[in-house]
C-alpha cells in the first residue's frame, strides 16, 4: 500500500534513512525539519533528500508550518526533537520547547485529518537505569547508584545489602526512572502519541531507540551519538572522551536496522498501540566501543581517555529486551557490529569534522553537571 508520508525531523541522521527505505517501497514522502545549525553546520538540506522527498523548511512549533506540511499527508513518522542528554539539563526551554510543545502542535493540528496511523521516535533514555537482578535472582526496577562508598567512587548500583547488582536486557515492561529533560520529553512524546491515537480514531506506534550508529551522523554535534562524538575526537588526533570508568554498557544498533523498523512499524497491522524497543540485542562496553572504532579508523594508538567522572543524568547500564519487537514486527537487527564499524570509519574517514567535545564538557562542569 502506497502512501503519502510526512516525516517530521528527516533531514536527520535517522531521517534519512527513514525516507530513503520508504521511496525505495513506493511511498511519497514529504520532509517538515528546521535545519538546526548545531545538527547541519549550516548547510541546507542534504543532496540526497532533494531528489527522494518534498523538503518543506520549518519549526514543529510553528502550527502554520506544521499545518502546511500535513496537508494530504496518510501517515506520519515524527523523528523531531532535540537530542542530548548533557545539554537538557541546561538548555531547559528549548529542549521542552521542541519535545513536548513540538509535539504537542503536531497533534493539534493532526485533530480531524484523515491520518491513518502515526510512529513517534521514543528513547531508551525514559528507562533510567535498566533493569537488574540482585543477588537472590530477584528482578530490580528502581536501581540506584551511590556517588561515593567507602571513600571509593562506586560506579555500579548496589542492593540494600551493599551487593552488586547484575545487568539484564531491559524490557518494555520496566517501569519508566526519568533522570533528564531529555528523558522526560521523550516519554511526554509517547504519552502524546498513543492519548491522541486513542481519542482520535487513529493508530499510534511509539519506537524506543536503543543507541543508534552509522553512516551520515553529525560529527560536530558534540551532543549527539557516542560513536560519533568519538569519531571526531580520533579525526582529530584527539583520544575519546569517556566519562566514568568506561564500563558502562550500551547496545549498539545500526541506522539500517533502525529505518526498517520505523517502515515495519508503520505498515505491520499488529504494532498499533504498542511502544516497542529498537536495538540489537546486544550489549558493549563504551571502553570497547572506543577502541573498536579507533582500530578501524587506523587510531588504535589514541587509547580512551578515562575522565573518573560522572555525569548528572547519566546511566550505568542499559541494554535491549527485543522480544517484543521481534513478536509484533517481526524485527530483528541483521547488521554486523564490525562491519557496520567499517562502513562508519570508512565514512568518517571522507568527512572533516569540528572536535567540540571539551567545550561541551567545560559547559556541564560550568553548571555543576560533572561530578
Amino acid at each position: 500500500m502506497s502512501e503519502t508520508v510526512l516525516v517530521t525531523g528527516g533531514a536527520g541522521f535517522i531521517g534519512r534513512a527513514v525516507i530513503a527505505r520508504l521511496v525505495d517501497q513506493g511511498h511519497r514522502v514529504r520532509v517538515l525539519d528546521a535545519l538546526v545549525e548545531q545538527v547541519h553546520g549550516g548547510s541546507g538540506w542534504p543532496a540526497e533528500l532533494t531528489g527522494m522527498a518534498e523538503c518543506v523548511a520549518g519549526d514543529v512549533r510553528d502550527p502554520d508550518a506544521v499545518e502546511r506540511a500535513l496537508d494530504g499527508i496518510d501517515s506520519v513518522i515524527h523523528l523531531a526533537a532535540e537530542v542530548g542528554v548533557g545539554q537538557s539539563m541546561y538548555e531547559v526551554e528549548r529542549y521542552t520547547a521542541v519535545n513536548e510543545l513540538g509535539s504537542a502542535i503536531l497533534f493539534e493540528k493532526l485533530i480531524g485529518r484523515p491520518i491513518r496511523r502515526v510512529v513517534t521516535a521514543s528513547s531508551m533514555s525514559i528507562y533510567g537505569e535498566g533493569l537488574y537482578r540482585d543477588a537472590d535472582g530477584n528482578p530490580v526496577e528502581d536501581a540506584r547508584r551511590i556517588a561515593v562508598r567507602d571513600q571509593q567512587r562506586e560506579w555500579n548500583p548496589l542492593d540494600d545489602q551493599g551487593r552488586p547488582l547484575i545487568p539484564v536486557a531491559t524490557p518494555e515492561s520496566k517501569r519508566p526512572s526519568l533522570e533528564s529533560i531529555y528523558a522526560l520529553g521523550k516519554y511526554v512524546q509517547e504519552r502524546q502519541t498513543h492519548i491522541m491515537a486513542q481519542a482520535y480514531g487513529y493508530e499510534g506506534v511509539c519506537l524506543r531507540l536503543f543507541n543508534v550508529y552509522g553512516p551520515g551522523q553529525a560529527l560536530s554535534n558534540p551532543y549527539t551519538g557516542v560513536l560519533a562524538i568519538f569519531a571526531s575526537r580520533l579525526m582529530n588526533g584527539e583520544r575519546p572522551m569517556i566519562f566514568e570508568d568506561g564500563e558502562q554498557r550500551r547496545d549498539f544498533v545500526h541506522v539500517d536496522d533502525v529505518a526498517r523498523a520505523f517502515c515495519d512499524a508503520l505498515t505491520v497491522p499488529g504494532a498499533a498501540g504498542h511502544t516497542l524497543n529498537i536495538g540489537s540485542g546486544t550489549d558493549r562496553s563504551v571502553r570497547e566501543i572506543a577502541e573498536t572504532l579507533a582500530t578501524a579508523l587506523g587510531r588504535a594508538e589514541l587509547s580512551p581517555e578515562i575522565v573518573s567522572k560522572g555525569r548528572i543524568g547519566d546511566i550505568r547500564h542499559c541494554f535491549c529486551d527485543t522480544r517484543l519487537a521481534r513478536e509484533i514486527i517481526g524485527f530483528e537487527a541483521q547488521e554486523d557490529f564490525g562491519a557496520g564499524v567499517q562502513r562508519l570509519a570508512q565514512w568518517v574517514s571522507e568527512q572533516r569534522a569540528t572536535d567540540r567535545v571539551a567545550t561541551a564538557r567545560a559547559e556541564l562542569e560550568a553548571r555543576g553537571l560533572v561530578s
